[in-house]
């Protein structure tokens, strides 16, 4: 892991170093332009976005530097492996704003325009949502199973908690979680794998442990307060509700115009899967459901379904 750590501070600083030669603040006691043209306002209060920045990277160095020589973070490695995560998520970041915010004074863009892989990130972060949103879903009905289950099931269930671990432990969404939650799936997996070795394993102990791995789960629901999301899930929640305003006005008009623009919106909804559970079962029904064919009540109480859905969000 030391050459990441090593790779990670020096990029940054090189990043630091730049932005000093080219972005110097104004020598001290300089008295700002009288009377500034616009384009120098706009120049001005980007560099100095990007000092503020650039300020807030560094004290990030520090910390890392400070972390790195704490022996309770690098003698275990699943503490050092989640600071390590953690500084170079948080210098993501850091960066993405630094290059959003300073392009913002100057020209009206986008962050997927010109923060690099930004699109990436969003993807990444989706991806780890839905499946989790799934996975909830799998342990949920585990869950049940196992409290019902005969004293002769409980091996098969075990076996099948394994299967759904296995299978999840494969997926990009797994990849992608946070090391100190890689941590506690992979001491799980580990005790399913045992009961499900056994000939007669107790249920109480399997229910138990199904029990905090459904909590488990549930708790990488906090991706959804991952910036990239946030960003994101707005931009989507806006788009979805222009195309439900088309489709709402032309209902009584043209049914056949208000299905597309509904189709539109509940494929934009797709990525929004994860967010809520009661907008992820409408999702998952009208996946394969022929939206751009539908017409009078169904039409209109499908998209009336659809707007309360994104309603009880609030705009996020």
């Amino acid at each position: 892991m030391a050459p990441v750590i090593r790779d990670t501070v020096m990029d940054v600083n090189a990043l630091l170093t730049v932005i000093r030669q080219q972005f110097p603040g104004p020598p001290a006691g300089t008295p700002p332009p009288v009377a500034p043209t616009v384009e120098q306002d706009k120049t001005r209060n980007a560099a100095a976005t990007l000092r503020q920045a650039m300020g807030q990277v560094a004290q990030e160095i520090t910390q890392l530097g400070e972390a790195m020589r704490n022996p309770a973070v690098v003698s275990d490695r699943w503490t050092l492996l989640a600071e390590i995560q953690r500084f170079r998520t948080t210098f993501r970041e850091q960066i993405g704003d630094l290059v959003f915010n300073s392009m913002s004074h100057m020209v009206d863009v986008a962050r997927k325009e010109v923060v690099p892989g930004y699109e990436a990130d969003v993807k990444a972060a989706m991806t780890v949502r839905a499946i989790v949103a799934d996975l909830t879903r799998i342990l949920s009905a585990r869950l049940e199973k196992v409290r019902d289950a005969e004293p002769e099931d409980v091996q098969w269930n075990a076996q099948q908690l394994q299967n759904e671990l296995d299978a999840f432990g494969r997926t990009a969404a797994y990849r992608g979680l946070r090391a100190q939650d890689k941590r506690h799936i992979i001491e799980s997996r580990g005790q399913v794998g045992r009961l499900a070795a056994m000939a007669s394993p107790v249920k109480a102990e399997l229910l138990q442990l199904v029990q905090t791995l459904d909590g488990l789960v549930r708790s990488l629901a906090a991706v959804n307060q991952r910036k990239v999301l946030i960003i994101n899930d707005r931009e989507v929640w806006a788009v979805c509700g222009v195309r439900l305003e088309r489709a709402q006005t032309l209902l009584g008009s043209d049914p056949a115009g208000a299905a597309r623009f509904l189709a539109e919106a509940v494929m934009v909804a797709q990525s929004l899967y994860g967010r809520e559970p009661g907008l992820d079962a409408f999702l998952r029904k009208t996946r394969k459901a022929p939206l751009g064919s539908l017409s009078g009540a169904e039409l209109r109480s499908t998209l009336e379904t659809l707007q309360g859905l994104l309603a009880s969000l609030g705009g996020m």
